[in-house]
């Protein structure tokens, strides 16, 4: 089983099919389609322009122990952050894990949530620069996991905080704006 979703079905200005969006803490992020011209798969992109302590948007339908999530996403925007990131494993607004690039920092990082409380995994040094596509990746398997910005893996650790089946999906924090496009995820 693998799919990729490029969001080019779903009407701009609604949050895409399938989908749930909220917030892990408080907030009101904003999550829709939107036309963009510099969409790796034109013409639409999935968009987060709002603002929240870490904004996610799932795939509800999906449920992986034991696979791969990635998405290409553009950091547009953002004063506090400008961050684009994937979970899997989810299994509810407060309980999954989450790898996010973040263009403000120039790092990678992985976290894991439990009971709302984002807890740090690793930190890790990477060129993330602002308004441009990059492609995260993240494979998981048991406690394995893996985590890849542009192709080059920056993370390969073992964590079993988060275990069992959980969707996948995007997330971004505080007031980063971040474009997603191509989101693609498989079982393993």
């Amino acid at each position: 089983m693998a799919e990729t979703i490029n969001f080019d079905n779903d009407p701009p200005g609604t949050v895409p099919s399938g989908w749930s969006a909220g917030v892990t803490g408080h907030g009101s992020p904003r999550w829709a389609v939107e036309e963009d011209p510099t969409a790796p798969s034109k013409p639409h992109v999935l968009k987060q322009s709002g603002s929240g302590s870490f904004p996610f948007c799932v795939l509800q339908r999906s449920s992986l122990a034991a696979g791969y999530v990635e998405v290409k996403f553009k950091p547009l925007a953002g004063k506090e952050d400008q961050a684009g990131g994937v979970v899997w494993r989810f299994k509810n607004r407060d309980n999954y894990y989450v790898a996010r690039a973040n263009a403000l920092e120039n790092n990678v990082s992985l976290y894991y949530s439990e009971n709302g409380n984002r807890r740090t995994i690793k930190y890790v040094d990477a060129p993330v620069a602002p308004n441009t596509w990059h492609t995260l990746r993240v494979e998981f398997s048991g406690q394995a996991i893996k985590v890849m910005l542009d192709g080059k893996a920056y993370m390969d650790l073992e964590d079993g905080h988060v275990g069992g089946a959980g969707a996948v999906g995007v997330w971004t924090k505080a007031d980063s704006v971040t474009a997603f496009d191509d989101f693609a995820f498989g079982a393993r």
